[in-house]
């Protein structure tokens, strides 16, 4: 550091400044009793990066420089850090270069250029939420998708799991069903028609794949529109800031970016026994399939087996769901063995306690003939049934490992292929940040994926510091009574503060539009947990009725706000609806 002199002048004393920040890899302009400028300095101490630190309370004419320096700056306070000549700002900043990668690349000297400001990695929800927010602040974005064909050969579009073979298709396959009761009722209000009335499978199916086909396309223009680079590539690291994408051609491209979203959502999991991958099918296929399933084993008691189970005997097929264990893991279960009991009365046959251990072919075909050999969970009791259609339904697996993480440094659960992340979704790699499905303990949801990606554009690209909330998030299982919830499954509640100190309202109930047809009398249920100890606010909330998801959404928005059941007391329903029972909710589980 050259001398300073007590009485030099503005001009001298900038002279100085500059030439420290021109000759020192780091300068730290810092005040000695400052716990920012600590904060700061000890950084470097543990990167083990040497920095020429300007203590300005020690020095006589410390304040002209601080005033020089926000001249030249436009910062007043300290630390005011420069790397390589470059300035970095305060504390604040300094802390938030070192966790994005910027500070490392500021320290290596001149920044590296990079073909891309983000390439993201999964052309799903989340994905395409984040792509296309980063490309709307100025940023260029890259976005790679590309689906490994499941064993029977299905693959599919831009747009991930919920477009092409998730919440959409399942909906409408959902409300397909909802139809062929409606008709029912029809009679009974006073329609007519033949009582002859049949489903086409072709005819579905086909109006279905045209409209995922209309957002696939759609996608891709809207990608277009925001000039993000879509490349229909298989993606992996081999380098920290380098990905190798590979087309269906096989041929390799190199790209490089300074950071990277993983947003590569999962796959159906089989089950690992003799015929599951040659023989049967997952939800991957199922929208897909050219002819109808005919009679359908369904393994599982995950959303997915119950929704497709459920669609399918809606259908009017001999529908059998195999469980291992219990209905809907991690939900409600008070109101999951409510939504099964409810479809097993409505034609639907469960096989309980049973895992597969076989699956043969007896006859090939569309749909062929198939055996499958099942074992009690609790005795020696062998099954065996013959089936049109065995779907496997049994849980999911996070699409990790074949993207050369252990290249990047990527940290991944090894049990199951989750990415855990910090409160930004941020991996241990300060430049790679996960989004959606792969992420561990958090939830498996579209509009979180969605919600998530294009807040972390926003903090990557905007300064934003708004994180995603996934407390409280509303979702819904469409099951053939639909079940909604928003917070809470009882059981948690009681582990979390105690039977003591909950209050649960409970209430069965009749919809207006059932009446006539005189069908499913008290079957819906809803139920409210309240937490005694912080004014009876509602903890968990749940629903099993018509329309669950619309109902769900705007208590969702209430649970969000701290809703107490004084205030739901105080809501005004409107009649008549399903949904004005939260309004008018008295008897209590404890009352017996």
């Amino acid at each position: 550091m050259p001398p300073i002199e007590k009485d030099a002048g503005r001009g001298q004393i900038k002279a100085q400044i500059q030439e420290l920040i021109d000759t020192n890899s780091v300068v730290v302009f810092s005040k000695s009793y400052c716990p920012f400028c600590k904060k700061v300095k000890d950084l470097f101490q543990e990167l083990k990066v040497k920095c020429n630190v300007i203590e300005l309370d020690l020095m006589e004419n410390g304040s002209n420089y601080q005033d020089l320096l926000m001249e030249m700056t436009g910062q007043k306070t300290v630390p005011n850090v420069f790397i390589n000549k470059t300035h970095v700002g305060g504390c604040d900043k300094t802390m938030q270069a070192h966790k994005d990668g910027l500070l490392q690349q500021l320290l290596g000297g001149e920044s590296e250029v990079y073909d891309y400001d983000l390439i993201v990695i999964g052309g799903g929800s989340g994905g395409l939420a984040c792509s296309k927010a980063a490309a709307n602040l100025g940023k260029k974005v890259m976005v790679l998708d590309y689906v490994v064909p499941t064993p029977k050969g299905t693959s599919w579009g831009l747009g991930g799991t919920c477009v092409n073979v998730g919440c959409i298709p399942k909906k409408l396959m959902h409300q397909t069903a909802l139809l062929g009761t409606a008709m029912e009722d029809a009679r009974k209000f006073g329609w007519e028609f033949s009582e002859q009335v049949t489903h086409n499978w072709e005819t579905m199916k086909t109006a279905v794949n045209n409209y995922i086909g209309s957002l696939n396309w759609g996608y891709r223009v809207s990608l277009r529109d925001k000039n993000v680079n879509y490349v229909n590539a298989y993606a992996e690291f081999v380098e920290p800031h380098k990905i190798k994408a590979t087309n269906k051609r096989g041929k390799e491209t190199f790209y490089t970016a300074a950071k990277f979203v993983l947003a590569t959502g999962e796959r159906p999991r089989y089950l690992g026994i003799p015929g599951d991958k040659e023989y049967c099918i997952t939800s991957d296929d199922l929208f897909y399939l050219s002819y109808c399933p005919g009679k359908t084993l369904v393994v599982g008691a995950s959303y997915v087996a119950l929704e497709c189970g459920g669609f399918l005997a809606g259908l009017g097929l001999d529908v059998t769901v195999m469980v291992r264990s219990i209905l809907l893991r991690g939900f409600d279960q008070d109101m999951a063995n409510r939504a099964g009991d409810y479809m097993e009365t409505h034609g639907v046959k469960f096989l309980k306690k049973f895992v597969p251990v076989k699956v043969e072919e007896l006859e090939a075909g569309t749909p062929g003939r198939l055996k499958v050999t099942a074992k009690s969970t609790e005795t020696d009791e062998v099954f065996e049934g013959e089936y049109n259609t065995v779907l496997i339904a049994v849980g999911r697996d996070a699409c990790t490992g074949n993207i050369g993480l252990d290249k990047a440094g990527v940290k991944v659960n090894p049990k199951n292929g989750k990415i855990p992340v910090n409160d930004e979704e941020q991996t241990n790699i300060p430049h790679i940040y996960a989004i959606g499905d792969i992420l561990e303990g958090k939830w498996e949801l579209t509009p979180v994926a969605i919600q998530a990606g294009k807040l972390l554009a926003h903090r990557l690209f905007a300064g934003s510091t708004l994180k995603c909330d996934y407390v409280n998030v509303p979702t819904t299982v469409f099951t053939p009574l639909e079940y909604g919830s928003c917070g809470l499954p009882e059981e948690r509640a009681v582990e979390l503060y105690g039977q003591e100190n909950l209050e649960v309202f409970h209430s069965l109930f009749w919809p207006l539009e059932y009446t006539v047809p005189n069908r499913d009398n008290n079957r819906c249920y809803a139920k409210i947990i309240c937490n005694k100890l912080d004014n009876d606010r509602v903890i968990g909330f749940h629903y099993l009725g018509p329309n669950a998801g619309e109902v769900t959404q705007g208590f969702g928005t209430a649970m969000k706000c701290g809703v107490t059941k004084e205030q739901l007391d105080n809501t005004i329903g409107i009649h008549p609806t399903c949904a004005e029972i939260f309004t008018t909710m008295e008897v209590t589980k404890r009352s017996g």
